[in-house]
């Protein structure tokens, strides 16, 4: 009789750890979901403000008509991705293009005077330093479910739940520009 109470304790021990090791599982990837939430919340006003910034870079810069086309043309495949995955994708991208618009702008010190331009300028930075913000908050809700996936114990019931390992919002291939050191030529 106390054997088979010892044994059903187990069972009910056990039970209790796959339930618990699963609902942590679960709060990680709400953590994670409810984290690029955030970012959708960043990057719709970044989406929101870029066609005012075309608009005013157009006023100026008509010549610059194809990269400010593809500017529009990446915004749009971002606010039509609709996996984090594509939505990563997409964002790298953008994120390139924009970097070069912002060198292509240099170029213009009559638009970099335009109090319009100012202000939306003054707003892309904002904007980008919160999304930079809202990523590392989701590539540490990422890191957090990613580890729990690939630890023992938890990885067993991971495995058995279908939860698997997630991907980082990382620079992608603008990570080979970021690492080289900016030039500062004063001619």
């Amino acid at each position: 009789m106390t054997a088979l109470l010892i044994v059903l304790g187990i069972i009910i021990l056990l039970v209790f750890i796959v339930i618990s090791l699963y609902n942590s599982l679960v709060r990680l990837r709400n953590n994670r979901e409810n984290a690029f939430a955030d970012i959708d919340v960043q990057l719709k006003q970044r989406y929101d403000l870029i066609p005012q910034l075309v608009e005013t870079v157009k006023g100026y810069a008509k010549h610059e008509k194809e990269t400010l086309a593809r500017v529009i043309e990446l915004r749009n495949q971002a606010v039509a991705a609709t996996t984090i995955d594509g939505k990563i994708a997409a964002e790298n991208q953008l994120s390139g293009v924009l970097s070069g618009l912002k060198v292509t702008l240099e170029a213009y010190p009559d638009l970099k005077a335009n109090q319009n331009f100012l202000q939306l300028q003054e707003e892309m930075s904002d904007i980008e330093n919160k999304l930079a913000a809202v990523r590392r908050f989701f590539n540490s809700a990422t890191k957090e479910l990613n580890n729990a996936v690939q630890t023992f114990p938890s990885n067993i019931i991971a495995r058995m739940f279908g939860f698997r390992k997630a991907e980082m919002f990382d620079l992608g291939t603008e990570r080979t520009t970021m690492e080289k050191a900016p030039t500062v030529d004063f001619n």
